[in-house]
């Protein structure tokens, strides 16, 4: 089957992959130590067969036998070791390493980037990363974490193969995974697919014999594929298609949406002399109107943002940490504006293949009307090269961010966006206040204390405004009339479980 998507930034390397083009296909590829329920959202073990604690900073982790690679070599302790090792070592420059911060020696591994001059590392490998035997190794962290083994069913905790480390270029050209699905083939720019792993041993086995991850520019093509017949899957539908709900009559029954663990922003970046002020990030978003885009634009299938942590992300968590700064209040948008002396033009960027312009065509339009300072819509032509400006800091203003969870907690949603150094930290928001309330939040003795701290940490957030909540996204998908049982997971991934061909 076919499934809609964007050409991956960099080679699919799990490490090394922080984006939705690459991350789809190395869901598909790879399966770390534990998954997540469909259902609570808790994980449940999958390589793991069993990661023990007694104070939530040693854990042992003991691995189910009979795990292989795709190429036929066993998954092992040192397969995981290896690849974190690999992955938060700065040299080797993986766009996942701050994954790893709150492991034992990662500081020595990656004391802050040598890419901005800061010192070189004075280790290889991180001191909380012990192998015990084959099937066993132990993590130590720096503090306490209660929410870690929730964490290490995201993919830059993926085992690495032996081939990995033997050729990298080989391996980059065809990747060996321990997933459900093995690389097939890859015409870059145009599509990559896998074969179904008829070895696989992990939870969900899937029904479908392959997938053919097609590479769009414009969600509209891809959208008038799968109505045509030509595209099987898509985990996002265009917003022409939410308006008034086209996408029912269009599609019939084949169609559905749900809520997911993602919300949308924009972030604005803290090295632009004009948006160092906090007030004119307080003032550019108290001029947008949440409720009013969400309905017209997209009709009803987001919801408004009232904070960094989505609403009903995660069980217990109080959402509403944005406060008065996500209220829509025109007034008081234009006192702030005009005490700053800002003049404009706000310029804000985007991918052009996701279907966003209407949307920032609109929050423009409201921008105009509310502070009385020019606003314009500035697309780059694709996901990869949209991904390239942020890494060299090159954004005029602020910048579309979506985020979709990597597992199901309030960290997610807050560490690697936020903290200083962070894996995509793309503002290079930098404040030891917010840093400090997170590691409070992290060293909480359970998830539940955890989460009351991470809301000390969106109240920083709040003050600062390094980026500007939206809306909390829902799934809309569709699918052709060769599928039954099409639904997403909770991370906008196809569920491989559910999905088969129809007779």
């Amino acid at each position: 089957m076919s499934v809609n998507s964007t050409e991956p930034q960099n080679p699919l390397v799990p490490g090394n992959t922080n984006e939705v083009g690459g991350g789809n296909v190395l869901d598909a590829m790879f399966t770390g130590l534990v998954g997540y329920d469909e259902k609570t959202g808790e994980p449940y073990n999958e390589v793991a067969e069993d990661i023990a604690t007694e104070d939530n900073r040693v854990f042992t982790i003991k691995l189910k036998p009979g795990w292989t690679f795709h190429d036929g070599t066993p998954v092992t302790a040192s397969s995981f070791v290896d690849a974190w090792n690999y992955t938060a070592y700065a040299p080797n420059g993986q766009s996942g390493a701050s994954f790893f911060e709150h492991i034992q020696g990662y500081d020595e591994v990656n004391p802050g980037g040598e890419e901005e001059g800061g010192p070189p590392p004075t280790a290889e490998e991180m001191s909380g990363l012990e192998v015990v035997d084959d099937t066993t190794f132990t993590v130590t962290l720096k503090e306490p974490f209660a929410t870690f083994p929730v964490t290490l069913g995201y993919t830059a905790f993926s085992p690495l193969p032996q081939k990995f480390f033997d050729d990298k270029e080989g391996f980059e050209q065809h990747p060996v995974g321990n997933g459900p699905f093995r690389f097939a083939a890859r015409q870059p720019n145009t599509n990559i697919e896998l074969s179904r792993f008829e070895e696989y041993r992990g939870q969900n086995t899937p029904q479908i014999r392959g997938l053919d991850f097609k590479i769009y520019n414009e969600l509209e093509t891809a959208y008038q594929d799968l109505i045509s017949g030509d595209l099987d899957f898509m985990d996002q539908l265009p917003p022409s298609a939410l308006v008034g709900e086209k996408w029912k009559s269009d599609l019939a029954e084949r169609g559905t949406e749900k809520p997911i663990l993602s919300n949308n922003a924009l972030q604005v970046p803290t090295y632009a002399p004009e948006y160092r002020d906090p007030k004119v990030r307080h003032a550019i978003s108290m001029a947008i109107n949440r409720e009013e885009i969400t309905q017209t634009v997209f009709n009803g299938s987001y919801e408004p943002a009232t904070g960094w942590v989505p609403e009903g992300a995660v069980p217990g968590y109080e959402p509403g940490g944005c406060g008065e700064f996500c209220e829509f209040n025109p007034q008081r948008a234009k006192q702030l504006i005009d005490e700053t002396g800002f003049d404009g033009p706000v310029i804000i960027d985007s991918n052009a293949d996701g279907g966003h312009k209407e949307w920032i065509d609109a929050i423009c339009g409201q921008v105009k009307n509310n502070l009385g300072v020019d606003c314009v819509f500035k697309p780059v032509p694709t996901f990869a090269e949209y991904q390239r400006i942020h890494d060299e800091n090159q954004h005029e203003g602020p910048y579309r961010f979506g985020w979709v969870g990597d597992y199901p907690a309030a960290e997610t949603f807050l560490g690697k966006i936020y903290r200083t150094g962070g894996s995509s930290n793309y503002m290079r928001y930098d404040s030891p206040e917010f840093n400090a309330a997170m590691d409070r939040a992290d060293q909480a003795g359970s998830v539940e204390q955890g989460n009351a701290l991470y809301r000390e940490a969106e109240a920083v957030l709040a003050r600062d405004m390094p980026s500007i909540p939206l809306w909390n996204q829902k799934a809309v998908v569709g699918w052709s009339e060769r599928l039954e049982g099409a639904d997403v997971t909770f991370d906008r991934h196809l569920n491989w479980e559910t999905v088969k061909l129809a007779p």
